[in-house]
């Protein structure tokens, strides 16, 4: 439950400057300010005692006016395939989950974190989806996960984290403000200072929003979860496309790419008999064509009481196969983590 201490604001809400601010207000040096922010944001402190080069009165004063809230790991669940699923705890007591997916040949090590305490968006395919939307994450705690779950892969891996999918429980877009202040941390010089080409934004398809990262120029990539070429389908699994149709989204995905250049990934979840035949990849084709692109087809990861099933192998390579044929580059995405419930559409803090 939340103490007293939530009442005090939460010093890693405040920019650099207010922070300056805050310690000229105190009586302290300029220099504190930088100090205390490279603690919060590329040291990782969890709490004021482990700021060392501040003096204990000066660490004491923010003890008493200023809340520190941080995440604690609740759970930690470990896949036969190398998967690594973490459930936090927040302070407020509510639950997310990131997970540590690893490809060890190749280097890659990549967080898919969360930015919502689960989601309003209802996918009919997606367990998340079936949870309520408690609130928005901070930008200390989408911070956190990258910087717990880095320090899990170090100590798994020998290795850091190479990149930071924003695919966890919720939608980021309707938590835009803490999802682009936490890229800032994450990218930043005075942060953690990973490349922005290392970070994909992953959305459901919110055009307004989606202009608007456009604009914010964060260098990051994005996703589309299309899972559906034509608006009936798309509808049926995906009640946000009756406000944000393919032609809207499209539109807005042209936008985006004539501002930063970066080439639009689709997810597509292929369905048995609903979404994964000919036809379908032709509309799926017919959408790519008009923005650059690429296509990441995903098995589908069951869950309880949905009506899907997954599409056989033979058909997700024909399916990958037509795309291919007309120029459209295509990665078929094997599931990793279904063992846990830490695959794609699995997340619910089950």
């Amino acid at each position: 439950m939340p103490t007293t201490a939530t009442k005090r604001k939460d010093i890693r809400s405040l920019s650099l400057e207010e922070l300056t601010s805050a310690m000229i207000l105190r009586g302290e040096k300029k220099f504190r300010a930088k100090q205390v922010y490279e603690w919060l944001w590329k040291k990782g402190a969890r709490n004021f005692d482990e700021m060392t080069n501040l003096s204990l009165e000066l660490r004491e004063t923010l003890k008493a006016e200023f809340a520190f809230p941080v995440m604690s790991e609740d759970m930690v669940q470990r896949s036969s395939d190398g998967t690594i699923k973490s459930r936090f705890r927040l302070h407020d007591g509510h639950l997310i989950e990131s997970v540590l997916i690893p490809v060890v040949a190749d280097d890659r090590f990549t967080v898919c974190v969360s930015s919502q305490v689960g989601c309003s968006l209802t996918c009919t395919f997606c367990a998340t989806g079936r949870m309520k939307r408690l609130r928005n994450l901070t930008a200390a705690e989408i911070y956190d996960q990258v910087y717990l779950v880095n320090e899990q892969c170090l100590e798994t891996y020998g290795k850091p984290l190479t990149n930071i999918v924003y695919m966890g429980m919720g939608e980021p877009l309707l938590a835009f403000k803490e999802v682009v202040g936490s890229i800032d941390r994450i990218t930043s010089h005075t942060g953690l200072h990973m490349a922005p080409r290392r970070l994909t934004v992953s959305t459901a398809g919110i055009a307004k929003m989606i202009v608007k990262l456009a604009d914010e120029d964060t260098k990051v990539n994005l996703a589309i979860s299309l899972h559906a070429a034509d608006d009936a389908k798309r509808n049926e699994i995906m009640p946000i496309n009756e406000s944000n149709n393919l032609e809207v989204l499209v539109d807005s995905l042209k936008y985006f790419y004539a501002k930063t250049k970066k080439r639009i990934g689709f997810e597509y979840i292929t369905f048995q008999d609903f979404n994964d035949n000919i036809e379908d990849a032709e509309k799926l084709y017919q959408i790519c064509k008009q923005v650059p692109s690429m296509v990441n087809i995903i098995e589908y990861n069951p869950i309880d009481n949905a009506p899907f099933r997954k599409s056989t192998e033979h058909r997700i390579d024909d399916f990958a196969t037509y795309l291919r044929d007309r120029g459209i580059m295509v990665t078929v995405r094997r599931s990793r983590g279904k063992d846990i419930d830490a695959a794609c559409g699995q997340l619910a803090n089950k």
